[in-house]
């Protein structure tokens, strides 16, 4: 015969594996039945979207008036310069952390070379991507620009941008999520001759700005944070139907035109022809729906898999019930529009 419970078992057990420098593995356990998922999943979602980052947000090029210019004697437009800049990762000095969240560095660079991400690490800055490739100067040019990099969370698109930066520069779509990878699977485990309690395996991977364990620790700390709000006392706080706010950041990442993730021509051009043109499409879309999208092999699937991680979400993923109504609702008219 079972004992009464008066309160949930309470797990004890962490073991962490580091797999590499960039990447672990945590178990936690045994937590109550059906308790994994309820802890695993919010944790998950603050991982990928509220782990702090850097990104550049603003680029300002001598000669250039807009993004669609050239540069004489560069070989790559501004466009595609623009977007090598945007890939590449950043990690600031820990000192320099602690005292400033935005940073502005001028370059001046003379051909023949080739620009990469290595050139542009100082003793403040360092390019995780060091041999990323930038552009091609060719002799008896010149390319001399100022790179805006800032301290932030999740997405923020370039629109946003501009109204805080001057009209010398060129707004960027900014990825600030350092967070590449946050997964987690739930095993049972025996637990007091009880086989039904389980285990929470989370895999955790950065792009090197900062320590995967040092994510998932500030994830569990907001978490902890969010929830200190019904410390106060509840009858104080006045109840009301609140719906979902139609400006809120998650729908405007939802709303957000696939283009902003930057995606390869291939998957870009199948999305195109299946006419999906926004992210919450993607989001909603089940794991097969997307892969039986016509001429949409396996690297192009994992590529709109990788880049939807980047912006916090994934294909098919679980949306409170409230932004999956409201998400359609937009998107149909949205889709109407056009």
């Amino acid at each position: 015969m079972k004992s009464i419970k008066t309160r949930p078992y309470i797990p004890e057990r962490l073991e962490i594996e580091e797999i590499t420098p960039n990447h672990i593995r945590l178990y936690a356990y045994p937590f109550e039945p059906h308790y994994a998922i309820t802890v695993a999943h919010p944790v998950r979602r603050l991982l990928l979207s509220s782990t702090v980052g850097y990104a550049p947000i603003a680029i300002k090029i001598e000669g250039v008036v807009h993004e669609f210019d050239s540069v004489r004697g560069v070989a790559e437009d501004v466009t595609p310069f623009i977007v090598n800049i945007k890939n590449l990762k950043f990690k600031i000095n820990e000192e320099e952390k602690k005292q400033h969240e935005k940073f502005e560095f001028e370059y001046e660079f003379h051909g023949p070379m080739e620009l990469r991400g290595e050139h542009l690490s100082n003793d403040i800055m360092t390019i995780i991507d060091s041999t990323s490739h930038l552009a091609n100067i060719n002799s008896d040019a010149k390319l001399k620009f100022s790179l805006v990099i800032q301290r932030g969370l999740g997405y923020v698109p370039s629109e946003a941008i501009r109204e805080e930066i001057g009209n010398d520069y060129i707004p960027l779509d900014a990825f600030f999520t350092p967070v590449k990878k946050a997964v987690y699977t739930i095993e049972n485990v025996l637990h007091e001759s009880n086989p039904n309690f389980e285990k929470i395996i989370f895999e955790v991977e950065t792009n090197g700005q900062v320590d995967p364990m040092e994510a998932f620790k500030e994830a569990i700390t907001i978490m902890h944070s969010q929830m200190s709000v019904f410390g106060a006392e509840l009858n104080d706080v006045p109840t009301s139907n609140n719906r979902l706010n139609d400006d809120s950041p998650e729908l405007k990442i939802l709303l957000s035109s696939v283009e902003i993730l930057n995606l390869e021509h291939r998957p870009s051009n199948c999305l195109q022809k299946s006419n999906i043109k926004y992210i919450g499409e993607l989001v909603l879309m089940s794991e097969s729906d997307l892969k039986n999208i016509k001429n949409l092999g396996k690297r192009s699937f994992d590529e709109i898999a990788s880049k939807l991680l980047e912006v916090g979400y994934k294909i098919g993923d679980d949306l409170p019930n409230d932004l999956v109504i409201t998400l359609n609702k937009r998107l149909a008219k949205l889709k109407g529009q056009n």
